[in-house]
């Protein structure tokens, strides 16, 4: 369990951890959550969740069988069918996303307490980050719950033709472990906001944060029974929902290789709508006329080694023009030489430990890879062992250099602090090496010619590009990838379009 009488500096300026708190709170096994009440799984299997900082036990929480699954989707159809969730007024439902808002502000602390334990994520990046991120997600959905409207169709002869959007049913979110909170508001924000009801199934290795916001929500009493559901458990679990013939709609932020099965589940079940956010192998491309080099270089590194690089949208491949390479390399290695993997709760670590054993041990993997396609190792190239973590899932912030585009750590997704960067001369050739892979999530350029910027931005097969700052997020605009990076967008009206149904109504007269 936790080690509370350990002696940690003070945070400056946020909230201090709640350790004490939080270690009392992971002392009883936790529940699944269906129907508006906490109730026991059907089976005695439990999940052990390991604090990735030191190799020890968080807590446990029950898994949910199959029919544990069913009686969720259920609860959440009966209460999309017959109960009242539909039928209060869209200012209600605002006002209950920004209670749930409110609530989560109110828990800062606790919440991000437990992602960092969960995850291994630094408590600053928890605090600062995510949970400002949740709260921003149900403060914004509430704003549009009276505000996405049908249309009146301009059609032919003596109809009136209109179009509603309606509250596509009973969906299923899959989360996944890298941001545990802020994706289950991603999710569950703009589908409340539109009247649905859902059922929540967390990453089984970091559930204990959306646990407690569902704890949260249901001491409020603010929402209905069966309208959120909670079944805890490991990639079966996913698969009970994904398969269920009663649900609507499925939205999974995860690999791109679960996606895929994910769509064959909902094909082989009830051909259910599906939004998928999966994998990237970004680039990001330093032209050497790149308007603040210092700069861009500052940003490509921290744009990547922040949240230990479990990042979907990292600038993962660094494309450096060859009359500015050397200097780029050296520049990002110092940075990552300066970089201190340590303790979440410790203020002076800049990278917490790798989600858990065996992601860490994949991210060596890679390393080891690397180095034997011959990339050259400028910074880091292993596991850091050192002082007190010795026992954590410690990976020092990794740079290689001189990699050939087509290596397998420039075109697989190592999902870890790993750059790879890649030398380039033309812009022809930059723009063929950056879209020669699978993924297309995200991209950036760096240059002062405008003309430029936009000519390739254009021919970028990525769902976002970022002209000279990587990494532009807005709930405003729209977050999603192109080929194997996933279907459809979130964010914005984008979110709601996932999670509603277009019906078009004729009237004669």
């Amino acid at each position: 369990m936790l080690n509370t009488a350990k002696q940690y500096e003070l945070f400056d300026g946020i909230e201090q951890p709640d350790l004490a708190w939080a270690q009392e709170w992971l002392k009883n096994r936790k529940k699944l959550y269906i129907n508006g009440e906490w109730v026991d799984s059907t089976s005695e299997q439990f999940i052990v969740s390991v604090n990735p900082a030191n190799g020890t036990i968080n807590g446990t929480y029950q898994a949910a069988t199959e029919v544990d699954v069913d009686k969720a989707v259920q609860a959440a159809r009966d209460a999309f069918d017959h109960g009242p969730w539909r039928s209060i007024s869209r200012k209600e439902r605002a006002s209950i996303l920004r209670r749930i808002a409110d609530l989560v502000r109110t828990h800062r602390a606790q919440l991000a307490t437990l992602e960092s334990l969960d995850n291994g994520k630094l408590y600053k990046e928890a605090y600062n980050d995510d949970i400002p991120e949740v709260i921003e997600f149900f403060e914004y959905y509430a704003g549009w719950t009276d505000k996405y409207y049908g249309e009146n169709n301009p059609v032919d002869g003596d109809f009136v033709s209109i179009t509603t959007r309606d509250p596509i049913g009973v969906c299923g979110q899959i989360l996944p472990f890298n941001y545990p909170l802020s994706m289950a508001a991603w999710k569950l924000s703009p589908a409340l906001s539109m009247g649905n009801t859902c059922i929540v199934k967390p990453s089984s290795i970091t559930s204990f944060s959306t646990i407690r916001l569902f704890e949260i929500i249901d001491e409020a009493k603010i929402l209905p029974a069966g309208v959120i559901n909670l079944v805890l458990g490991e990639g079966e679990t996913g698969s009970f929902i994904s398969r269920h013939k009663n649900i609507d709609k499925i939205s999974f932020t995860g690999s791109t290789r679960i996606g895929k099965q994910l769509v064959h589940d909902s094909a082989d079940s009830n051909l259910k709508s599906v939004t998928l956010e999966l994998g990237g192998k970004s680039p990001n491309i330093l032209f050497s006329d790149a308007p603040d080099l210092d700069a861009a270089i500052e940003r490509s590194f921290y744009g990547l080694f922040t949240h230990k690089g479990e990042k979907c949208s990292s600038p993962t491949r660094l494309f450096a023009q060859r009359d500015i390479y050397d200097e780029v390399v050296s520049k990002i290695a110092a940075y990552a030489n300066r970089y201190k993997c340590g303790d979440p709760f410790d203020p002076k670590s800049d990278q917490g430990a790798q989600v858990s054993e065996s992601h860490m041990k994949s991210i060596l993997n890679y390393i080891e890879i690397g180095k034997k396609e011959g990339a050259r190792v400028v910074a880091g190239g292993g596991r850091d062992r050192t002082g007190t973590n010795e026992d954590g899932y410690f990976v020092y912030p990794t740079i290689f250099a001189d990699v050939d585009n087509k290596m397998t750590i420039a075109q697989e997704e190592i999902f870890g602090p790993v750059l790879c960067i890649i030398p380039f001369d033309t812009e022809e050739e930059v723009i063929r090496m950056a879209n020669d892979t699978m993924y297309g999530l995200a991209a950036g350029l760096w240059t002062n010619d405008v003309s430029r910027s936009y000519r390739v931005a254009k021919k970028l097969d990525a769902g976002m590009v970022f002209v000279n700052k990587y990494g532009c997020y807005d709930l405003a605009s729209p977050f999603g990838g192109l080929k194997q990076s996933g279907w459809g967008k979130e964010f914005a009206i984008h979110s709601l379009a996932s999670y509603t149904k277009v019906k078009a109504i004729w009237v004669a007269h």
